[in-house]
């Protein structure tokens, strides 16, 4: 199915039917004054990029691919709950050199290479395998049984729209090498993927928490909550309990920025989330080459409390690692 319909306009909604062409050069961009924009302004206006997620009792990993059109980036990192260590790289490509994004979101790839790191994200089914060579780093990750995504896209400002596709409490495989130590992705881990596309805003600011792992009695969760994007009459906030997606309303988050190491509380507006969360390590990085900005800055940490699924059935979460976001971005 394709995203945008014939009277360039996208699909709005929370979309059951797979999306696998993200056909954003037929969408009618037009300016805030009604202008018909060309092909071209279409080109450099759209945003792409994927990230993908594998978190467990001991560690946690994150990767991203970002695609702005004048410039491209792509990071890993990998935090040890046991040691207290963030291991991390990061890599910037100007206009977006050796960054190649499919518009597919169900199997298309997603490459980057810039000097000799190479990533390379496949979506393969009900599978995505993510392989990453750098120096002195290797990844190899197959997310399994992404049968239930969450498919949303919405309005963004004034003339333009965001898509994403998101999974959460994904089983994984695989390791990571980094040096001459060894990571292995059991069966304690999940993983989550995120894809998202579209004409943004011009500056968005957000907050995000993901969720990925087995409660005390067994139960697979997998979360997405999200304030400050997708919130044009619809969200982007989902729980998957063993597999089955359950459709969130409005997340509220309470935190203090200027005091980094303090705990952050998530709920929504249905009560089926409440959660606090302690943050561990960040990941952070400020980006300013004029026309883009970013402040980004991505915890990993631990979540307790509960979440609740169909006919009222409380999930109690404890000790459960995962991910909390704070982002600025001038795009």
């Amino acid at each position: 199915m394709d995203l945008i319909l014939p009277n360039g306009q996208p699909r709005l909604g929370t979309l059951d039917t797979p999306v696998d062409h993200v056909n954003y050069r037929d969408f009618d961009l037009r300016s805030v004054m009604d202008r018909p924009r060309s092909r071209l302004a279409r080109y450099w206006r759209f945003n792409q990029f994927q990230f993908i997620s594998a978190m467990g009792p001991d560690w946690l990993m994150g990767l991203a691919v970002v695609d702005l059109r004048l410039v491209s980036n792509a990071f890993f990192y990998l935090y040890d709950f046991r040691s207290g260590e963030m291991q991390e790289c990061s890599w910037l490509s100007p206009l977006a050199l050796g960054t190649d994004c499919d518009q597919d979101p169900e199997g298309g790839r997603c490459r980057f290479a810039r000097g000799g790191t190479r990533i390379d994200i496949r979506g393969e089914g009900r599978q995505r395998r993510v392989d990453l060579v750098a120096s002195g780093v290797a990844l190899q990750l197959t997310l399994g049984d992404d049968e239930a995504p969450l498919r949303v896209c919405s309005r963004a400002g004034y003339d333009g729209w965001v898509f994403t596709r998101k999974s959460a409490g994904l089983p994984v495989s695989g390791e990571v090498r980094w040096g001459d130590r060894v990571y292995v992705f059991d069966e304690r881990m999940r993983g989550t993927i995120d894809w998202s596309a579209g004409f943004m805003r011009r500056e968005t600011a957000w907050n995000w928490a993901c969720l990925a792992g087995k409660a005390g009695d067994g139960t697979v969760i997998g979360l997405n909550l999200a304030a400050g994007v997708n919130e044009t009459g619809i969200t982007e906030n989902a729980l998957w309990l063993d597999g089955e997606l359950i459709k969130l309303d409005l997340a509220r988050f309470g935190f203090d920025r200027y005091s980094p190491d303090s705990p952050w509380r998530v709920t929504t507006s249905d009560g089926r989330v409440d959660l606090t969360f302690e943050p561990a390590g960040v990941r952070r990085e400020k980006l300013n080459v004029g026309l883009l900005a970013s402040n980004f800055r991505q915890y990993a940490g631990t979540f307790s409390g509960h979440v609740v699924g169909h006919n009222g059935r409380t999930v109690a979460v404890s000790g459960l690692r995962g991910l909390m976001e704070d982002h600025f971005a001038r795009w």
